[in-house]
């Protein structure tokens, strides 16, 4: 098979990424200055501007969070959410803060094999599980923040993620182009690919974690494995 005879050969040296590599540490989700040091009542404002969006979710879900509509329900004007978001994939995004937190959390210090302490394909395996599982709780809010093309790749969160996989794949598959590989892994993970597998195509979650597992297996596989 192709994919066989390309995993088989010899490759040559790779160049090293112009891209830093993000550093072990969890990420705020929203811009920087929405953290760590806001003034006691800015706290409180976007508290409450959070706390009006996720009744607005829970209502209506996140096709019904707008700017004004957030503004309308905390009693304040669109200016403020405006200047404290920026914009509606903003503010939706600073909802997604939480489980974010959470989720870099798991998979930078929590428990094997999601956490430190497993070998990297087993925590390849787990990560992506966790993923996918995530992405399916919050999925209506995941595509609604969604950023444009221009942003996709750049968003805090996804650099950490997309930068966690390439490290386990460094020690997995060394002699591979990691970063090139970690953003065809991540695109496996992406919301809106589970989205139109699981509510368009009808497949249940359990078969998209076993193409994962397999997926990496085949990819993490010693190159004398592979079928030829």
């Amino acid at each position: 098979m192709l994919y066989a005879v390309f995993m088989s050969a010899v490759l040559p040296p790779f160049p090293q990424s112009q891209e830093p590599v993000p550093q072990p540490e969890l990420l705020q989700v929203g811009p920087l200055e929405e953290e760590p040091c806001l003034r006691a009542d800015a706290a409180r404002n976007r508290a409450r501007l959070l706390e009006a969006a996720a009744r607005l979710v829970a209502e209506h879900g996140a096709a019904g969070v707008t700017m004004e509509a957030v503004a309308a329900a905390a009693n304040v004007g669109k200016g403020t959410v405006f200047r404290r978001f920026g914009d509606r994939t903003g503010l939706l995004t600073a909802l997604l803060d939480h489980s974010e937190k959470k989720f870099q959390a798991a998979f930078l210090g929590g428990p094997a094999p999601l956490g430190p302490g497993a070998p990297p394909a087993e925590r390849l395996r787990a990560f992506g599980c966790a993923l996918l599982r995530r992405s399916a709780a919050e999925l209506d809010l995941q595509l609604a923040a969604e950023p444009s093309p221009e942003r996709r790749f750049s968003v805090p969160a996804r650099r950490v993620q997309r930068g966690h996989v390439a490290m386990l794949l460094r020690q997995a598959v060394p002699d591979s182009d990691t970063e090139l590989l970690a953003h065809t892994l991540m695109g496996y993970l992406a919301p809106v690919l589970v989205h139109h597998l699981t509510v368009q195509c009808g497949m249940p979650m359990e078969r998209l974690e076993a193409g994962w597992c397999d997926l990496v297996d085949r990819v993490t596989a010693p190159a004398a494995s592979q079928p030829r």
